[in-house]
């Protein structure tokens, strides 16, 4: 059996498992274990793709590009190795603070179905079953919203599935006249069709997939739903989907943009440019207005998918480079913050910012996590966020587009003011009198100490994940070794 599938079996047989167990204390073992398991198998993917180079398989030996192909490379292979980390710290969480209603209506086995579609997303070589892998984690994704049937929770559900599913529908109609223009679906074999196309057909399909990609990673104009949705779930749900989903959006965006529509990039990534300043500054700017914690945690994870696309605009080796090394702190970063939301709610009984107080004479060492992911979020070093900062700051210098250099610094320093103001009104400020500690909460703090830990070590041993994104940067400028790989032919 290929290494290359393991990410996608061990969900799946987790989710069944926990299907067939209907326990809940069973079930919490059984999604740590499969948990440690995607990690070990994600693990083992990365080192098989950095020793023997991109791994494809073509399922039922059907030959590309006919058949279902499964494709790593150093882009895919990280972010499958990211989301398991995620996936780790959340059933950790999950484990700390048991949720039985939820669990007895399919918390477990949704959450592993949501990353079976996830990693098979980051996996997939083809276009259409991109799309498929999409439709797995949106109706996964859905559920796990909804599940309970709180109020917020609907509310919020109803917003992610309609925006969700109208974005589904743009990509089914873009993938339908992409393949009516070449005849094709595998991401190997249109790498070679497309640029036969004519130059204003290329770049309509180009937005196509931009607005597609676009909703789905919580861009702007389109980033209005996240910020309704994400704070209404219970906050493991939450964590798993701020870490998780809008990278699948980035990731399309990465793939598609650096593989398929490269021809005319003064439009397409000057576009996509114009994309990444201005969801970088509306994000931060309104999340410096928001009064509750996790909404406000919801416009920085909008803001920040900014700094991504910022350099795919830019297209340069170090900017992707940048990119890929943003997308993968911030996965760890954001969730730890969302995990670390649900612990200071479970002990000021509030998420309220104006409510909440006292915890750095109480909790001294909560104060200090709060600040490793917090600053790291910022871009101080020398957290990991401001290696990222640094590389994409540098990129933007290097090719002359001062502007988004601008934006992007600004935007450091406006979310180093709202983390001073989160700290400021929930450590700092004195506590509201009559209110208790409740005990056992320290158990919750373990998957937010494995996350932040993790960014502290990359930020102070940066070199080996910066040169592991370089490598896929170069894969993603050079599509010549992916095509070969899937296809054995040269572009």
């Amino acid at each position: 059996m290929s290494v290359l599938v393991l990410p996608l079996l061990v969900p799946l047989s987790t989710a069944v498992l926990c299907l067939v167990v209907a326990q809940p204390r069973v079930q919490r073992t059984l999604g740590l274990l499969g948990a440690l398991a995607l990690l070990a198998s994600a693990l083992a993917l990365l080192l098989e793709v950095h020793r023997r180079g991109i791994q494809a398989v073509q399922i039922g030996n059907w030959p590309a590009p006919f058949g279902i192909t499964f494709v790593a490379d150093h882009l895919s292979a990280l972010m499958v190795f990211a989301s398991s980390v995620v996936a780790l710290a959340v059933a950790l969480y999950a484990l700390a603070e048991p949720d039985p209603p939820r669990e007895r209506l399919g918390y477990h086995p949704l959450s592993y179905f949501l990353l079976f579609g996830v990693n098979g997303a980051f996996l997939t070589g083809d276009i259409f079953n991109m799309y498929v892998w999409f439709e797995v984690l949106l109706l996964s994704s859905f559920v796990l919203m909804v599940l309970g049937n709180g109020r917020a929770q609907l509310a919020g559900g109803v917003k992610y599935f309609a925006v969700s599913l109208f974005s589904s529908v743009l990509f089914l109609v873009a993938v339908g006249l992409l393949y009516g223009s070449t005849g094709a679906l595998n991401l190997a074999d249109l790498a070679t069709r497309v640029g036969e196309l004519p130059l204003g057909l290329q770049n309509a399909l180009a937005m196509l997939f931009l607005t597609a990609f676009g909703l789905k990673a919580a861009v702007f104009p389109f980033f209005f739903w996240l910020p309704a949705s994400y704070p209404a779930p219970p906050v493991a749900i939450s964590a798993l989907f701020a870490g998780l989903l809008t990278k699948v959006g980035v990731y399309a965006l990465l793939r598609v943009f650096t593989l398929l529509f490269t021809q005319d990039p003064a439009f397409t990534h000057g576009v996509i440019l114009w994309v990444a300043g201005l969801t970088l500054l509306l994000g931060v700017l309104l999340a410096l207005a928001q009064g509750e914690l996790r909404r406000l945690l919801s416009f920085q994870l909008v803001s920040h998918i900014g700094y991504m696309l910022m350099g795919l605009g830019l297209l340069t080796p170090l900017a992707l480079a940048g990119s890929v090394f943003y997308a993968l702190n911030h996965m760890l970063v954001i969730s730890a913050l969302f995990l670390l939301a649900g612990l200071l709610d479970r002990l000021q009984g509030t998420s309220v910012l104006v409510r909440m107080g006292g915890l750095y004479r109480s909790h001294p060492g909560l104060a200090l996590l709060f600040l490793l992911p917090a600053f790291s979020l910022a871009g101080l070093p020398p957290f990991s966020g401001f290696w990222a900062k640094f590389t994409l700051a540098a990129a933007g210098l290097e090719a002359g587009a001062y502007a988004i250099v601008g934006v992007a610094l600004l935007v450091g320093l406006l979310t180093l003011l709202s983390m001073a103001m989160v700290f400021a009104e929930v450590f700092w400020k004195a506590s509201p009198e009559g209110r208790s500690v409740p005990e056992g909460w320290g158990r919750l703090a373990v998957p937010v100490v494995l996350l932040a830990v993790l960014t502290l070590g990359i930020g102070l041993w940066a070199e080996p994940l910066m040169a592991l994104s370089q490598q896929a940067a170069r894969e993603l400028l050079e599509p010549t070794p992916y095509i070969q790989a899937v296809l054995g032919v040269s572009r």
